[in-house]
């Protein structure tokens, strides 16, 4: 049966690799039914053959995959790609879930980021020194182990990247986790997949747990009205923390851009609380000089420095996504073979400048 292709193959510029793939199976498009699911016995050989002939595919979220080899014509949809429209390659981890969510529940992640790619936050880098050694040897911390670390800072700052650099440093695998995720469609869901995430993090243990932006479901209950799916998470997620179950191992990194409404009860479950600042003028210079070596055009000589003065309050983040793509993409509109100085101070102008907090009464947003 020849199914119609929903992706492009890698033609098409300026596209990452894929990190993360997680599909949820569909099932056969003649039936539509999930009656002949096939089960994957063997989930290093399922992957293999997955990355094998999807090699080159972008991944679009809600796009579908069908299967050529193993189960031919059997569907699969993607619930979550990571990066967004990135390319399938021979070194994307790919998940299959039944969960609509997509939470990876099925299989273990490795991490390309290196820490070298995380520019500044070295005070971060090195209070990560203790987890690093206890992913390395669990065995010798015993109950002393550095069990639940809050990352916090503006957003935009590296705390993704430095979560997955620790992993990739230390060999062991990350499960990923946006907070918003575990919301599930009736209550009791969102405790339920807390459990099964942590069941899994323990066979695979050493493992860390990454759970993003935490103060989606973690907010003290002055700033919301807390809904009992979302206290059933909490409540959840604080037996985890607290090791009334043990998970030799098991690493639970949170990270926060609003760590002052978080919830008292679930902030003083965490041992190590880890700032991540905005860049000084040092650090924009790097950033920048390290990320136009990788534009498909030629630069100009810029002055940085000038440039980095006038970038006081952005983010890492800001600077790639909002300053240096935004001044790339001016210069491929206008058809020109190179990125000049006035492209980036535009597109600085443009952005416009940031306040940093001021006190520990204002939020991080």
């Amino acid at each position: 049966m020849n199914a119609k292709k929903t992706h492009e193959s890698n033609t098409e510029f300026g596209r990452s690799t894929s990190e993360l793939l997680i599909l949820k199976p569909e099932g056969y498009p003649l039936s539509g039914m999930m009656d002949e699911y096939p089960v994957i016995e063997n989930r290093d050989v399922f992957e293999f053959y997955a990355r094998e002939q999807w090699n080159g595919y972008v991944a679009r979220k809600g796009d579908y995959l069908f299967d050529r080899r193993m189960f031919p014509d059997f569907a699969y949809r993607i619930i979550d790609v990571e990066p967004a429209e990135s390319i399938i390659g021979t070194s994307t981890s790919i998940i299959v879930t039944e969960e609509e969510n997509g939470l990876p529940s099925s299989a273990e992640i490795k991490s390309s980021v290196k820490f070298e790619d995380i520019i500044g936050q070295e005070l971060a880098k090195q209070k990560c020194r203790l987890i690093e050694r206890f992913l390395e040897e669990p065995e010798r911390f015993g109950k002393w182990a550095p069990r639940n670390i809050l990352f916090f800072g503006p957003s935009g700052t590296g705390k993704t990247m430095l979560a997955k650099g620790l992993a990739n440093k230390t060999d062991v695998p990350i499960i990923p986790v946006k907070a918003t995720q575990l919301i599930g469609e009736y209550v009791g869901d969102g405790a339920r997949q807390i459990h099964q995430l942590y069941d899994r993090a323990e066979e695979m243990a050493p493992c860390i747990i990454f759970i993003d932006e935490l103060d989606a479901i973690a907010l003290d209950r002055k700033f919301q009205e807390l809904r009992g799916d979302v206290s059933e998470i909490v409540n959840a997620l604080l037996t985890e923390m607290d090791g009334i179950v043990e998970r030799d191992g098991v690493c639970t990194i949170c990270s926060t851009n609003r760590i002052y409404s978080l919830d008292s009860a679930i902030r003083s479950r965490f041992e190590e609380e880890i700032e991540f600042v905005l860049p000084g003028e040092e650090e924009v210079i790097m950033i920048f000089e390290s990320n136009v070596k990788t534009f498909p055009l030629q630069v100009e000589d810029c002055n940085f420095r000038a440039l980095a003065k006038k970038a006081n309050g952005l983010s890492g983040r800001d600077l790639v996504e909002k300053v240096l793509k935004t001044a790339l993409h001016q210069a491929i509109i206008e058809e020109r073979e190179i990125v000049t100085n006035k492209d980036l101070e535009n597109a600085l102008a443009k952005l416009g400048r940031k306040d940093t907090p001021q006190g520990p009464s204002e939020l991080y947003v």
